[in-house]
């Protein structure tokens, strides 16, 4: 892969807070969004385990991302899609990571969440279960070098 594709794809995760996350069981699929942070090309989130999108994540844990702005101009779009799979993190240190990964990218977010004098809000981050997307192709697209122009890498595991 190249260092600029590789270095645009991680500025780009860096940057954006959202994303979509597809799954699917038993042939119905679902979307949703929600806030991640990246460690390298890894992708954490965090989600109540009744959620429908965990519940299929499962049962299945193949998925399909897509990380965008909402442009007014087709000739703007910019934005990744990837396919990858999902594991629930369970060990300390992939909770570790993920921790790291969200306190550096939503430092207040993470002291509201897990000081007990936010009430509601702790006592919802102590349901939650942290997730990791891992990609295993992803693909930029960049409108801005043609009408449809993708890049794709192909991830090897980051163990």
């Amino acid at each position: 892969m190249s260092d600029e594709l590789k270095r645009d794809i991680l500025e780009y995760m860096e940057t954006h807070n959202t994303m979509t996350l597809a799954t699917c069981q038993g042939g119905s699929p679902w979307a949703a969004t929600v806030f991640f942070a990246s460690d390298g090309f890894r992708l954490y989130f965090f989600s109540a385990p009744d959620s429908r999108h965990s519940q299929n994540l499962a049962a299945n844990p193949q998925v399909a991302v897509t990380i965008q702005e909402d442009y007014h101009d087709w000739r703007e779009i910019k934005g990744i899609q990837l396919e990858g799979k999902v594991a629930a993190v369970d060990s300390l240190l992939e909770k570790g990571k993920a921790m790291v990964a969200y306190t550096r990218k939503y430092p207040e977010i993470i002291k509201i969440f897990t000081s007990p004098s936010s009430g509601a809000l702790y006592q919802a981050f102590l349901k939650v279960k942290f997730y990791c997307v891992m990609p295993e192709r992803i693909f930029y697209i960049d409108n801005k070098q043609g009408l449809g122009k993708r890049r794709e890498i192909i991830v090897k595991d980051e163990g």
